[in-house]
């Protein structure tokens, strides 16, 4: 075997080695952005003529290039790679993407005459990234799977003897072929998740809205009939019955307040426009407030405020800390049907206060404390039990706490109660002045 044939076998190994350990790479379980990374990375160690190279991806919604993974420990400074952003017809990467064809710049003077259309911004960070080294020989190989277009493979020689030649610009199309596919890959993943999320989200809504829908023809029907059966001209109604039906008339009507209450709160919380007003409160004084409130709505319930002498002022939503202890006041009621004592405690911490709410009711399983503040999720009673309500107010709850700071979460075992806290920072000391 002669010469010539001795290096174009070795050529031959070193780029099917190559191929195979980017291949090897691009079929690693990793984020797209990951996976270019590792990638590039990979094409540094085992292909030599490459001392720099970037994957730059085509944005057709801002119209510009922007890189997405470099290689090249000759660079000065990579990072100043990532800030580039190049428009459609800019240099060498928008000539490459443009044609959709694999080009070579196989001297100096080709590439500082290509990328002379390059912006003032990217001059300057193309300076940063190389110094005053100017690239030997570049090699530009589009990313596209048939009509989709992806980007464009950049890959240069700097210092080294070695520049890349023509016979070495199919090979990189061949290395440009394989990341794209990654790329198509992973796009079409993303929107096949996509799609399947979306589904999903339309399948919890219709669920959702139909649940709504039941649990407010409830409250609506008990008080037509209520309402109906007062009405009746040939039935003379006790006193006591009539009071009685109102009061229940009265129930039914706080009951469907507070679900047309949660709906629209958590319709403003999606949108980013619940209202809210700070000033310094007590919680302690709200909690008996809303206790008072809860048992003139309940017998079989016994409420306890128990709260430090000493509990600090915090910065809060009055109305909407009122709202949190009122709905999850509403869940410790309706999982404790055989009535019992409910507990609300204050307790101080360093860096913050904490409210916790205990019952004695059917407690909560294991699996269900962990979707617990999702919306629409409802606990399942183990008796059989229907337990009205929308489902949303523990997640309003958590919004609202979450939004002033703090966290909300929840201890259980089924059939000994349970018990929910939240979190409220407390207001940092304000400095003195003299």
């Amino acid at each position: 075997m002669s010469i010539v044939e001795n290096r174009q076998t070795g050529k031959r190994n070193r780029e099917l080695h190559a191929v195979t350990e980017v291949a090897k790479t691009l079929t690693m379980h990793l984020d797209l952005h990951k996976l270019l990374d590792a990638v590039m990375n990979k094409i540094d160690d085992v292909l030599d003529p490459a001392e720099f190279g970037v994957i730059l991806l085509w944005d057709p919604t801002q119209g510009t290039f922007r890189p997405q993974a470099s290689c090249g420990s000759g660079l000065i400074d990579p990072n100043a790679l990532h800030e580039i952003e190049m428009h459609e017809n800019e240099s060498i990467t928008g000539e490459v993407f443009l044609a959709n064809q694999a080009r070579l710049w196989s001297n100096e003077v080709d590439v500082a005459r290509t990328q002379a259309n390059l912006q003032k911004g990217n001059q300057d960070l193309m300076l940063r990234a190389f110094g005053s080294i100017r690239p030997k020989s570049i090699v530009g190989a589009p990313l596209s799977v048939l009509e989709n277009k992806y980007g464009v493979l950049i890959l240069g020689t700097l210092r080294g003897n070695v520049v890349f030649k023509n016979e070495d610009v199919p090979f990189v199309q061949t290395l440009a072929d394989l990341i794209a596919l990654a790329i198509d890959r992973s796009r079409f993943e993303d929107k096949a998740a996509s799609i399947e999320a979306t589904k999903q989200a339309e399948r919890i809504r219709a669920e959702s809205m139909a649940t709504l829908s039941h649990e407010i023809r409830t409250p609506l029907a008990a008080i037509k009939g209520y309402s109906t059966a007062l009405l009746l001209d040939e039935v003379e109604w006790p006193r006591e019955k009539q009071r009685e039906f109102l009061s229940l008339i009265d129930e039914e009507c706080d009951n469907l307040q507070t679900m047309i209450s949660d709906i629209l709160d958590s319709s403003l919380i999606d949108v980013g426009q619940l209202s809210f007003a700070i000033e310094p409160v007590r919680i302690e004084y709200l909690s008996r407030e809303v206790a008072l409130e809860i048992q003139r709505r309940t017998i079989d319930h016994k409420l306890v405020v128990d709260f430090p002498s000493d509990f600090p002022i915090v910065e809060v939503d009055t109305y909407r800390i009122k709202q949190v202890i009122r709905n999850i006041l509403d869940n410790s009621i309706k999982y404790s049907p055989e009535g019992g004592l409910i507990v609300i405690r204050g307790e101080v911490r360093p860096f913050d206060v904490v409210i916790s709410i205990a019952d004695q009711g059917v407690g909560i399983s294991p699996e269900d404390l962990i979707p617990l503040f999702e919306k629409y999720f409802r606990v399942k009673d183990a008796t059989g039990y229907h337990v009205p309500g929308t489902g949303l107010g523990l997640p309003v709850a958590r919004a609202i706490v979450e939004i002033h700071g703090g966290r909300i979460w929840a201890n259980s075992k089924v059939g000994e109660g349970t018990t929910l806290y939240f979190s409220i920072p407390l207001p940092e000391p304000k400095e003195e002045f003299e």
